[in-house]
């Protein structure tokens, strides 16, 4: 376990890093000094310690009493659980890296990150969990994964800790955990609530029969029932070409548009006025007649995959440039433009300029591109840092962490609900071939309505 506080990095560079909800701001700082980040030289990598023995509150056993001396010393203990060896070291060193950023700009002398190294594992976590709980944190940041977050959760809600955790699996909140990731209703939620804005009623979903196609669909039906939209057809396909085949003649009635435009042609041919045989001539290199039933369709897949798929719909007559495609943030790939029939596609994504700003940033103090999550880990820790210095004498409260105003970070607005999701201000992005452009404003506030329902309008998000 390696603890950073404020004081280990010289009071230098800062900026607006976050905006909490009007009452809770941030002040840049300005000195003479340089962070280490900028200076070419790296912070200290985290070296773990040995961990205390597990404690499983679900089993009755006795859970270390905080240590008093830490307890009293006047410091705001904040942990950060995170893979740091295993696998996923390198998603978890960059966690950390993003964490320590945040130190620096928003923390004081009385803010102390504390990193401890899960392992990536649920046993690993739990372990973490214990350890951090027994040295007097007030706040958990993290595990990264919902198995790790179910672990570690009934330690820290037996000691009253409130716990902010990467995972995007709602089924983890509750009862003083919360959740910061991406949301997968929250991204489908932006998407939908941008194609009703444009006009769009009639809603389709193409989706993998898998557990997160199906979450996915359900957010995709949830989000367009509320904002007045039809949905008009759901179909699901597995790695099968002849299955995946089927479904997409079915998802455009193909065979019956198909039988409708030889019904034409046969009429058609059968008269010998002008008028007729120009119809008929019109309807040369068309495969079938009459409309989609939908003018929007979601494709939740990524990567190869996605490409795959969608350069396939225009082989049963579902054309791209009529039917809107709605797809998932996944789609934040530049290859994805490689596919024609993924051109003009909408997706959501944190507003791209302080989103920029902070890879930008990472990439400058660290000489990689950081992972998307990292950005939620500098967000996170910068209102951990501004709540320690502004919230009270309870400053990680349920009352405090649920402001229904709202923080501004770095990934766009978001909020935490009383039963532990998160809402978030995602802009929407389109699919060209020059580089993807946004085309949808991330929101400025949660006024006057909650993101996503009907009456919400969109507006140009600020740089911070």
């Amino acid at each position: 376990m390696t603890v950073k506080t404020r004081q280990h990095f010289p009071r230098a560079w800062g900026g607006l890093a976050l905006a909490v909800a009007a009452s809770l701001s941030l002040a840049a700082c300005q000195g003479s000094q340089v962070p280490p980040w900028l200076s070419g030289e790296k912070p200290a990598a985290s070296v773990p310690t040995t961990p205390m023995p597990p404690a499983d509150p679900l089993s009755g056993a006795q859970m270390p009493e905080p240590d008093t001396t830490v307890a009293s010393d006047g410091m705001t203990r904040v942990a950060l659980l995170v893979p740091l060896t295993g696998s996923s070291a390198e998603l978890g060193e960059a966690l950390l890296n993003a964490a320590q950023m945040a130190l620096f700009d928003v923390g004081d002398e009385r803010l102390v990150l504390q990193s401890y190294d899960t392992r990536g594992t649920p046993d690993g976590a739990r372990e973490a969990a214990t350890q951090a709980l027994g040295q007097g944190v007030q706040l958990v940041i993290g595990p990264l994964f919902a198995a790790s977050a179910q672990a570690v959760a009934p330690a820290v809600r037996a000691r009253g800790v409130s716990m902010v955790t990467f995972s995007t699996d709602p089924a983890v909140a509750g009862n003083g955990v919360y959740v910061v990731g991406f949301l997968l209703r929250e991204q489908v939620r932006r998407v939908v609530e941008h194609a009703r804005a444009q006009g769009l009623s009639r809603f389709a979903a193409l989706a993998p029969d898998s557990q997160y196609g199906r979450l996915m669909v359900q957010a995709y039906t949830d989000a367009v029932r509320r904002m007045g939209g039809t949905l008009a057809r759901v179909e699901y396909y597995t790695d099968d070409t002849q299955q995946l085949t089927q479904t997409l003649q079915r998802l455009g009635d193909y065979d019956q548009r198909k039988a409708a435009l030889e019904r034409q042609r046969t009429e058609l041919g059968a008269r010998s006025d002008a008028a007729s045989q120009e119809a008929l001539r019109r309807l040369e290199g068309q495969e079938t007649a009459g409309e989609l039933p939908f003018d929007a369709l979601l494709l939740p897949e990524g990567g190869t995959r996605a490409r795959e798929v969608a350069a396939m719909l225009p082989f049963y007559d579902i054309d791209t440039t009529q039917v809107k495609l709605l797809g998932p943030m996944l789609w934040d790939d530049p290859t994805l433009a490689r596919e024609p029939a993924m051109i003009g596609a909408w997706y959501p994504a944190p507003p791209p300029e302080t989103h920029a700003t902070f890879e930008q940033r990472y990439q400058r103090a660290f000489g990689t591109k950081p992972p998307l999550i990292a950005g939620l880990s500098y967000d996170t820790t910068a209102l951990a840092a501004v709540l320690a210095r502004q919230g009270g004498s309870v400053p990680f409260s349920a009352e405090n962490l649920t402001n229904p105003s709202g923080f501004a970070g770095f990934e766009g607005l978001f909020r935490f609900l009383s039963d532990g999701t998160s809402e978030r201000g995602f802009a929407v992005m389109e699919i060209r071939r020059g580089g993807n452009v946004q085309i949808g404003g991330a929101p400025q506030s949660f006024e006057p309505s909650l993101i996503g329902e009907p009456g919400y309008i969109e507006q140009p998000r600020p740089a911070l």
